[in-house]
């Protein structure tokens, strides 16, 4: 979970500016196949997100990236395959 909290000061143009680099990155990683699920989390301003990485030293340095990062309360969870699930894709 991915909660966005930007300083009620911060300046306008550098709010949108940071959204627009973190648009970009987020649907470059998606189109790569790293950032696999992205909701919206209704009424807030956050996401669930499913990362797919080789290593949590791996999801450290992409979440590092993230132009938004120095503003974001993160909560991670590691997921695995459940055996009951019949999508072939989970990964």
């Amino acid at each position: 979970k991915m909660t966005v909290k930007l300083p009620a000061d911060m300046d306008p143009a550098k709010a949108t500016q940071l959204k627009a680099d973190e648009k970009e990155l987020a649907q470059r990683l998606q189109r790569e196949g790293t950032w696999r699920h992205l909701w919206r989390i209704a009424g807030h301003y956050a996401n669930y997100s499913v990362f797919d990485v080789p290593s949590v030293e791996a999801l450290h340095d992409t979440l590092l990236q993230l132009p938004l990062f120095p503003y974001m309360d993160i909560e991670v969870d590691g997921l695995c395959r459940h055996p009951s699930s019949i999508h072939t894709d989970d990964r």
